[in-house]
């Protein structure tokens, strides 16, 4: 299907079954960690209702309709412009059946979605709190960077309300705040379960970490093998070649 595009934007192919991405070169596109969280989702379920919290142009709900059995995804956004890409970028590939955006703020989803139906959510929040660092003068980036409309506590409160019993979310963020998020997470019953750290190369410290939690699971860590992202080369891991399905 054909869309329109605006001012700045382009249609990115996002070398997965065909799926494409509408991106604005002035916002924030999405990165790596948005691809690596949307592979970390392991679920054998059939017909599943998903929850991407911070959705942004859609990146990880469009790569989940390729990985896992998805019924619904509702893809919550509360910047209008970023929530008007997704929408077009849903379009684009004809997803309207699976995908809907809500331009929403993340703290009412409970208006919106039932409690207790969710069977996964997904959330690559901003990474920073609202006063650090250097603010991007840009507002849908710093939007997209900084915790000024939403923090992991927000998300977490939702997660808990939103998911079914045993329930699972999937969360990407940075080292430094791996304390925040475990807090947070098993304040509202979200039991850590499975932790990942990616590693830049495999002599540096881990920069980013995944976890998924599930909602009043036992106690019981598992910690992954590390993901190391680049070789000594400078060139993609085989394993990071294989997410990104660019293997020969």
């Amino acid at each position: 299907m054909s869309v329109e595009l605006k001012e700045n934007e382009v249609i990115d192919d996002l070398q997965c079954n065909g799926l494409k991405i509408i991106q604005n070169n002035n916002y924030f596109k999405f990165g790596i960690d948005a691809v690596l969280l949307s592979n970390y989702v392991k679920n054998k379920k059939k017909d599943l209702k998903v929850v991407d919290f911070g959705t942004g142009t859609g990146i990880i709900s469009i790569l989940l309709t390729a990985k896992i059995s998805v019924d619904k995804i509702y893809s919550i956004e509360i910047q209008e412009k970023i929530a008007d890409m997704a929408e077009r970028s849903v379009k684009l590939n004809n997803l309207e059946d699976k995908i809907e955006i809500l331009n929403i703020d993340l703290k009412e989803a409970n208006k919106y979605i039932n409690g207790n139906s969710i069977d996964i959510i997904v959330t690559n929040p901003p990474y920073q709190t609202n006063n650090s660092g250097l603010q991007n003068e840009n507002e849908e980036k710093r939007i997209s960077r900084h915790e000024i409309y939403c923090n992991i506590e927000d998300i977490c409160k939702q997660a808990k309300y939103l998911l079914k019993d045993k329930g699972e979310i999937y969360v990407v963020h940075r080292c430094e705040r791996l304390v925040d998020v475990i807090y947070n997470l098993r304040k509202y019953n979200l039991e850590p379960k499975e932790l990942q750290y990616v590693h830049s190369n495999i002599n540096s410290a881990p920069v980013l970490f995944l976890v998924k939690a599930v909602k009043n699971g036992k106690s019981f860590l598992k910690i992954s093998k590390p993901l190391i992202v680049y070789d000594d080369n400078g060139e993609y891991t085989k394993e990071l070649q294989e997410i990104y399905g660019v293997l020969e």
